[in-house]
């Protein structure tokens, strides 16, 4: 059986090893439906694609540059505004200078500041823009004054005035920083603008009036739109103010490089070129494109930007068509490459897949192709081979089949003349083989090891072939002599199987099933793990026969005692794991013992060294020198 199975392994080997090589091939090719599919596609995508990215290309610049010019008309319109605001702005002040400067006769000291013509000309400069003037303030050259407006001045409003009044004594007009004053919906963005009030160039005081900005913030809100975000910042990098709510007055906005340029330079540039810049929002970068005009007199600057997907968003749309377009074409390349592909294709992958099933060693497939060229003829010889292989291999399993069951059977007669030449252990052989099966299933043990189980358990009292027939068939005890020739039986079965190859790995149950976990077994005094599993099995199964079958010394012990003697052995002599399985074959009630047993005293021979202390026992017979320390099993 094992030189059949040697045989099997062997064929199964060469078709593995088929397959892999297949396999390898099958992975190496490229097949055809492939390369044609590949030459539809690049004929039909390549010129696309090179069309497509450079009209792209030229669509781009186009429309970039009309967003340059859209975004440089509406920075410089807005900074123009400003300007001219800011210009209306002075020529008010400096009217209302002149006006302060008659009203007084050149005197606005503390004792005039309160005079009602210079209070009447304030609330009328205030009255004549009161959309925009939101406050007023005369200021004799001593600090004190008097003021008008709709607003009350605050902190940092206040620290504003002071800044506008240092400015005035030196003879300078002033544009204050950006503030936000109120709260809730009467919150507003004003800015301080101031002049000196001078009469033959002697400092009389200040003119002040604060800005509303609402009117800024309108029309940035008008330009705004389409992804458009206008903004005004100062020479500082703040934000003066924004058509939309997501930036604040006074907010650095230095973190967008369209800012920082203006910031680095001032108001040298007069046209600025529209840029792409990155703006950070959040954990987000933005692609932007912008641009920014200088308002000279305010040191201020309008800022726009747009992100680019909203200021490219025509090349995108021609983009997501052209792309629309590609893969219909890729789709009606790939139906055509297909259909023209499967009408050479389909009869090859049909050999293909028959090719495999072949090598898988499935010679049932019939290949039937409807083709009167060569690979009709191809597929009629494939056919041909098929059904040949078939009848062989047919051949081959009936042929391995006689061989297993003569190789089988040659086993068990041999193991039979073994036991014949023992009368007290006559069908031993088969009983440890079906005890030792019973074990190694309840263990799970893989089918190959179970097949090496069932020979090597048929074989392993082999080597009593070699003994003299005085020692074996003695039916008193043995002498020491001849306790040792017995012993020799486990290397006499083994070294008589070891010029078979195949029977190699069956000659550890064979050899070592008389070695004990505690050392005290034989030939060599294996320990533990020393011992191979298939040794242990066959030692469990050995014992649990020995101790239920009829010696001359003794009658069988009851399964029960049996197995209340061998877990005493679980540990010491017999390993646990294995001993645990036949106590769950046994109470599963798949070892069935039709016999009749009387108790009797167990002899210290069969029990070794379990407990309770062993009682005295009668000489033992030759035919059991060899189990359990001194028994023959």
């Amino acid at each position: 059986m094992k030189s059949d199975a040697t045989s099997t392994h062997d064929a199964r080997d060469l078709s593995q090893g088929s397959n892999l090589s297949s396999a390898a091939h099958h992975l190496a090719r490229i097949p055809i439906l492939y390369v044609i599919l590949s030459v539809l596609l690049v004929i039909s995508i390549v010129p696309m694609y090179f069309y497509s990215a450079q009209v792209e290309a030229i669509n781009r610049d186009r429309l970039k540059t009309n967003e340059m010019l859209l975004q440089n008309t509406v920075t410089r319109s807005l900074a123009d505004d400003l300007s001219q605001h800011e210009h209306s702005l002075r020529m008010m002040l400096a009217n209302l200078s002149s006006a302060i400067q008659v009203a007084s006769g050149g005197d606005i000291g503390n004792k005039n500041i309160e005079a009602p013509e210079l209070r009447a000309l304030l609330e009328n400069f205030v009255s004549s823009d009161s959309d925009e003037i939101a406050y007023a303030t005369l200021l004799s050259s001593e600090g004190k004054g008097i003021f008008t407006g709709r607003i009350a001045p605050d902190p940092f409003l206040q620290r504003e005035l002071q800044h506008a009044f240092d400015a005035a004594r030196d003879g300078r007009a002033y544009n204050g920083q950006a503030l936000r004053v109120g709260d809730g919906n009467s919150a507003r963005t004003v800015v301080l603008v101031s002049s000196p009030v001078s009469y033959g160039g002697r400092f009389l005081g200040m003119v002040g009036a604060v800005v509303d900005l609402q009117f800024l913030i309108r029309r940035l809100q008008e330009v705004g739109g389409g992804g458009l975000i206008p903004y005004v910042v100062d020479s500082q990098g703040r934000l003066v103010a924004a058509g939309t709510p997501q930036y604040v007055t006074g907010q650095d906005m230095k973190s967008l490089e369209i800012v920082r340029n203006f910031v680095d330079d001032g108001n040298k540039l007069q046209v600025v070129p529209t840029k792409e810049f990155v703006a950070h929002e959040g954990k987000n970068n933005v692609e932007m494109l912008g641009t920014y005009s200088p308002v000279t007199a305010l040191d201020w600057a309008v800022v726009v930007q747009k992100p680019q997907l909203e200021a490219y968003r025509g090349v995108y749309e021609m983009q997501r068509t052209a792309r629309l377009l590609a893969i219909l074409a890729v789709l009606l390349s790939i139906g055509v490459s297909i259909f023209a592909a499967r009408r050479i294709t389909n009869p090859l992958q049909t050999l293909t897949q028959f090719s495999r099933a072949l090598a898988r060693g499935d010679f049932s497939q019939r290949v039937h192709l409807a083709s009167r060229t060569e690979i009709g003829e191809l597929a009629d010889t494939f056919n041909t081979m098929s059904q040949e292989l078939e009848q062989f291999v047919e051949d081959l399993k009936r042929a391995a089949e006689e061989n297993r069951a003569l190789f089988l059977g040659s086993i068990q007669m041999l193991a039979g003349a073994v036991d014949e030449k023992d009368p007290y252990t006559r069908g031993h052989s088969d009983r440890v083989t079906r005890y030792s099966l019973m074990i190694g299933k309840e263990m799970n043990l893989p089918p190959d090891f179970m097949e090496t189980l069932q020979i090597s358990a048929q074989l392993h009292d082999v080597g009593k072939i070699g003994i003299e027939d005085h020692i074996l068939k003695k039916p008193g005890a043995l002498t020491a002599e001849e306790f040792e020739v017995m012993k020799t039986h486990t290397t006499k079965g083994a070294n008589i199987l070891r010029p078979v190859t195949q029977l190699a790995e069956m000659l550890p149950g064979i050899e070592l099933h008389h070695e004990a976990l505690d050392g005290r077994g034989y030939p060599y005094g294996l320990k533990g793990d020393q011992i191979p599993q298939l040794a242990r099995v066959i030692a469990v199964a050995d014992t649990f026969d020995a101790l239920t079958t009829n010696r001359p010394y003794q009658h069988a012990h009851t399964p029960e005692e049996a197995l209340k003697i061998i877990q005493n052995l679980a540990g010491k002599r017999l390993d646990p794991d294995t001993v645990a399985a036949l106590l769950s074959v046994y109470a599963r009630g798949d070892i069935r013992i039709q016999r009749l047993s009387i108790k009797r005293p167990v002899p210290a021979a069969d029990v070794a060294s379990s407990a309770p202390p062993p009682m005295p026992a009668p000489p033992l017979p030759a035919a059991e020198a060899t189990n359990l320390e001194g028994t023959r099993a």
